[in-house]
């Protein structure tokens, strides 16, 4: 087989984002034929060459890439958005458990106490593309803030704000529902800060209190119980791809077909310390 980047070759293997894998060559976990490689540019025969990530071997080859799985987990709160955790907390593997054979892994992340909407699969080089802030996927949100934001408070956040790494992008917010102590707003974001939603209204002065993800990328978790997961369907798998290709498609994705209400869901404790 002709040689490949080793980045690209680990992406299709299931093993984590392009991006992703350049940042373990950089921190020294990945050897070629009991070699350290931190080369970005590096490249392999995937058939003959020896891959070791973090001192496990990886099967690399064409036969053993396997198939390509995609599915969409309505996230629960207290579950993090990681394949591992050295503290031994929950993962969103831990409630996937069976859904594949090989190794899968999420794309991007959702907030420890936030829930909904989060894709899987063991498609790398997708991941990279969804993931990627040019791409500006759009995610939907339904939020529960404290108290009433003013108008004037809502289009502070619209245009954009400073946080502590820089400035957030222009966003879709609505007011879904208000009540004397706490207000439901719609928040569709294409950018992906850290606790980006919970920093922001923060700043306002309201803290939010729930945080639910309703679509990724046009995705959605409607008809889908909390804890449970879903394989794509193919008209979604198109959809995403398109998406990653930065083409229109026939698909919701930075408005939604009809306008939600404030989702019935049992969550856990509310969210209302400052975000670190």
């Amino acid at each position: 087989m002709a040689e490949e980047r080793l980045h690209k070759v680990l992406a299709r293997a299931g093993i984590a984002s392009r991006r992703h894998v350049e940042q373990m060559m950089t921190a020294g976990r990945i050897k070629v034929n009991g070699k350290i490689v931190k080369e970005l540019g590096a490249q392999i025969d995937p058939d003959k060459d020896h891959v070791f990530v973090d001192g496990r071997r990886v099967k690399i080859a064409a036969d053993q890439v396997g198939e390509r799985v995609y599915f969409l987990l309505n996230k629960p709160v207290k579950v993090l958005s990681t394949a591992k955790d050295e503290q031994g907390r929950k993962t969103v593997l831990d409630v996937v458990v069976g859904a594949s054979e090989g190794r899968i892994y999420p794309v991007g992340r959702l907030d420890y106490d936030a829930e909904g909407a989060l894709l899987l699969t063991n498609d790398g080089e997708l991941t990279n593309l969804l993931i990627h802030p040019k791409h500006k996927v759009p995610k939907i949100y339904m939020v529960k803030v404290k108290g009433v934001p003013t108008e004037e408070q809502l289009a502070k956040l619209r245009r954009g704000i400073y946080l502590e790494d820089g400035p957030t992008g222009p966003c879709q917010i609505e007011v879904i529902k208000k009540a004397k102590v706490n207000t439901w707003v719609q928040v569709i974001l294409t950018q992906g800060k850290n606790r980006q939603i919970k920093r922001m209204f923060w700043r306002i002065g309201h803290p939010v209190q729930r945080l639910v993800r309703t679509h990724f990328a046009g995705i959605s978790t409607e008809g889908l119980e909390i804890g449970k997961y879903r394989a794509l369907t193919k008209r979604e798998l198109i959809h995403l791809q398109q998406v990653a290709q930065q083409k229109d498609t026939g698909m919701p994705t930075a408005k939604v077909a009809k306008k939600p209400r404030a989702p019935r869901i049992k969550v856990g404790p509310k969210v209302t310390k400052k975000p670190e």
